[in-house]
């Protein structure tokens, strides 16, 4: 049960990691060791409870020099965004960027966000990463308008980690107070992490939207948004998830799911993103479902800055397509 500080509403989530005598530790020392170690990784997953197994602390060897290095990597300037295109799935222009975090670092080159994000997330460094993050994107998206290169808008994934602290909306507030106006901002949640306390996250994404920002829902179609609730989301677009664009071509349930999402999205008024569009077959399919954006490979990867304010100027003053 939720409760007061202050006038302020809080809830308390506990993670728990397991161990069993003697089967994880032969004394107190190394039970408590281990005990850490499951934590870690409920943490980590956002699992309630995790037991202890060997591999996890094989796991978390591996982790600890990538740890370490991470610690710093804010304060020596090692993150960088790059972002991928959303193009119109009639003309092909440029409609929307998603930015994508990216760790150069000095000692171990460039790391897949797969490897650090989950860290960032366990240690709390993914608050201070995250609002880095906002603010890098607000004000590219502000040099990118005073080129004459907007209007677009930029998407800035959220954490389950940011989303949970009680002052979310205030952080989310401060780190687009040097950016530009938020109107051309979007946060990504996924589905799963929007209903997993949906009455408090629909308090908050309230919030947020009267802040100018908008809310799109991630990966749609892999978690278990109710159709009640996805009406009172306040949320102005879904993105498709990949796995069912992969599949869009060669599995008719996929294409039906599609279809349905698609249609559902338009009749409550929301904009429709497919991500993961690689092939231009898809693209075709996804134009005759009317689905509004497209993402992926087939436009482009990912790239920095600099490249991206190029295929910005290619696809305003040049034909008008990226692809």
């Amino acid at each position: 049960e939720p409760y007061t500080v202050d006038g302020t509403e809080l809830k308390v989530r506990a993670r728990t990691g397991l161990v069993v005598f003697p089967t994880d530790g032969a004394d107190t020392e190394a039970l408590l060791v281990n005990a850490e170690t499951a934590l870690r990784k409920a943490k980590q997953t956002g699992e309630r409870q995790v037991f202890y197994t060997p591999d996890l602390s094989e796991r978390t060897a591996a982790w600890l020099p990538l740890e370490t290095k991470l610690l710093g990597a804010l304060e020596k300037d090692e993150f960088v965004l790059y972002y991928q295109p959303k193009v119109d799935t009639s003309t092909r222009r440029i409609v929307g960027l998603e930015a994508l975090l990216r760790w150069k670092s000095a000692d171990f080159g460039v790391v897949p966000p797969a490897k650090f994000i989950p860290l960032m997330e366990e240690t709390g460094m993914i608050l201070d990463v995250g609002a880095w993050a906002l603010q890098r994107a607000a004000l590219d998206h502000r040099s990118w308008i005073e080129q004459g290169l907007a209007p677009l808008r930029v998407a800035v994934n959220v954490s389950p980690v940011q989303l949970r602290q009680h002052d979310f909306v205030q952080a989310v507030a401060q780190a687009i107070q040097k950016g530009v106006t938020p109107s051309g901002i979007d946060l990504e949640l996924t589905e799963s992490l929007v209903m997993e306390d949906v009455e408090e996250n629909i308090r908050k994404l309230n919030h947020v939207r009267d802040l100018g920002l908008r809310v799109a829902i991630d990966d749609f179609g892999t978690g278990y948004s109710s159709l009640g609730y996805l009406a009172k989301l306040p949320v102005q677009a879904l993105k498709i998830d990949r796995s069912f664009i992969i599949s869009l071509l060669t599995d008719s349930t996929a294409r039906t799911l599609v279809q349905t999402i698609n249609s559902l999205a338009h009749t409550l008024g929301l904009e429709v993103i497919a991500e993961g569009v690689e092939e231009e077959e898809q693209a075709k399919a996804l134009l005759l479902m009317h689905c509004d954006q497209i993402q992926g490979y087939l436009i482009s990867r990912p790239v920095p800055f600099d490249e991206m304010t190029r295929l910005l100027r290619v696809s305003r003053l040049g034909n008008g397509t990226v692809r």
